[in-house]
């Protein structure tokens, strides 16, 4: 992994105050066909006093899937229980925590694709039937009995589902996918925002801050607290269009929100590789960059706004990418 400083624009885990993120349905915006259906699937549950089944969130990262995670435990009414792909390293670990669930609690396992492969299989019967096998002492003596575990909820999160495997994939009764947001829904969340810290923030400066803000809540959040300082230091406190510019300028995010590394990707495709197509591994060489950052942070926001193309043969530079960075628009290969 690079050992580059944070980005601002980077939708990875957030130091935002939790006070910012939504505690009920209601108070979420955005992502309307998902919040509408989990609603029902929800009332449906309650209505049949049974558990909730269970739901796998997926999508970018930044988009509110944690914040959507613990919504459905409150809507549920019940508790909720947190752990990480990456940090379950042993089946016991995970056998332990299905043991201590309660009925209809929700456990929340954040980038669900990076659990150990023998741990996920120790999900497969507890999905599904609600049981997990123990093995009892060692050698000769062992034995493997099956214990009855609570009726719960599993929640999911990944931002890269192609990697979960089949069986597991399976077992989850609710698929959600999250996409990016609009501008609109941005300028939303960001007056939701600006109400809770207190802050100044006016309705041109607001729309600047959506517009640029990468389609993603957790950075459009991020940037206005940045913002909010240069507003502090450099003006009278007040956010308005003048202000986000300015501020915005300083960040180096440019009028589309891609930011100095967005700005090199597109830059050493176009150049170094004539426009592509280019390996994702040479890519990440050429730049100092690993392979999956650029996979998972990068690439979403730069494919979904049409400057990057993703192919079987590798990555390629679009028309709009290479306008956006002020080339000409000629045909691949013809720079060399």
């Amino acid at each position: 992994m690079s050992d580059r400083p944070s980005r601002l624009t980077d939708p990875g885990p957030s130091e935002l105050d939790p006070a910012l993120r939504p505690k009920r349905m209601d108070d979420y915006v955005g992502q309307q066909r998902v919040r509408e259906n989990l609603r029902v699937y929800v009332r449906a549950a309650l209505g049949r006093g049974e558990s909730l089944d269970h739901v796998l969130l997926s999508g970018p990262p930044g988009l509110g899937k944690t914040s959507m995670a613990f919504i459905l435990a409150e809507e549920l009414g019940v508790e909720v229980r947190t752990a990480s792909g990456p940090t379950i390293e042993r089946k016991g670990d995970l056998a332990a925590i299905l043991n201590g669930l309660q009925p209809r609690e929700v456990l929340f396992i954040d980038e669900i694709h990076r659990l150990p492969r023998a741990v996920e299989e120790v999900l497969y019967p507890a999905m599904e039937d609600y049981q997990i096998d123990v093995v009892l002492g060692t050698g000769p003596g062992a034995q493997s009995i099956r214990l009855p575990l609570s009726r719960f909820t599993l929640i999911g999160a990944t931002t890269r589902s192609g990697m979960l495997s089949a069986p597991l994939r399976a077992r989850f009764g609710i698929h959600a996918a999250f996409d990016f947001y609009t501008p609109e829904e941005l300028d939303q969340i960001l007056k939701r925002s600006a109400d809770q810290l207190d802050l100044p923030l006016a309705a041109d400066g607001r729309r600047e801050l959506a517009r640029r803000s990468r389609g993603t809540p957790r950075i459009a959040n991020r940037l206005l607290r940045r913002v909010r300082d240069f507003a502090q230091v450099e003006g009278d406190g007040h956010i308005d269009l003048a202000m986000a510019r300015l501020a915005l300028s300083r960040l180096e995010i440019d009028e589309e929100g891609l930011d100095a590394m967005d700005r090199k990707i597109l830059e050493a495709i176009a150049v170094k590789f004539s426009g592509g197509p280019v390996g994702l591994d040479t890519l990440a060489h050429a730049i100092g960059e690993s392979p999956d950052t650029i996979e998972d942070t990068y690439e979403p926001y730069l494919i979904q706004q049409g400057f990057l193309q993703r192919t079987p043969r590798g990555r390629i530079v679009t028309p709009r990418g290479r306008k956006h960075l002020g080339l000409p628009d000629t045909p691949q290969g013809s720079l060399l």
